[in-house]
């Protein structure tokens, strides 16, 4: 019975990762990250957590406490299409590394940080958001029939 439940939460474990960590802006000092995960058909429920180091931003899980001085300013939460969003509000100038945690019960978790400049971030829209979320190939053949139009002029 130990190795066939080993062999279960092996297998949840192998398939969950994150897949992608996009973000922008929102508004001059409001950024929005996007943690694109996945997971097994057949797992529980997910918790996400976003961290700056030690400290955590905020959280899906109801067991974990949010850093005090980020209770005003960071939200996050699960959106369909296994994506978990935090909302995070007065960015500071410079760098700021963002850390997004994906678990689900009895297993151990995956992350992805990514490094969030200020004075580089780009608006959200559609296209951006887009954008950000294409691999090399499918965006070129997006943008494709936009350079030829600009072969025409």
């Amino acid at each position: 019975m130990f190795l066939l439940t080993a062999i279960i939460l092996f297998g949840f474990a192998s398939a969950q990762k994150v897949i992608q960590l996009s973000y922008c802006s929102i508004d001059e000092d409001h950024v929005r990250l996007d943690c694109k995960y996945s997971l097994p058909a057949e797992s529980p429920e997910v918790l996400c957590k976003y961290t700056q180091g030690e400290r955590l931003l905020d959280t899906t899980n109801p067991d974990e406490k949010q850093h005090a001085s980020y209770k005003k300013r960071a939200k996050a939460r699960i959106f369909p299409g296994n994506v978990c969003r935090l909302l995070f509000k007065n960015l500071p100038n410079g760098k700021s590394n963002f850390t997004c945690n994906i678990k689900f019960a009895n297993s151990s978790s995956t992350s992805k940080t990514s490094v969030v400049e200020k004075k580089l971030l780009l608006p959200c829209s559609a296209l951006s958001v887009l954008l950000q979320s294409c691999n090399g190939l499918l965006l070129t053949l997006m943008t494709f029939p936009m350079l030829l139009a600009l072969d025409w002029l």
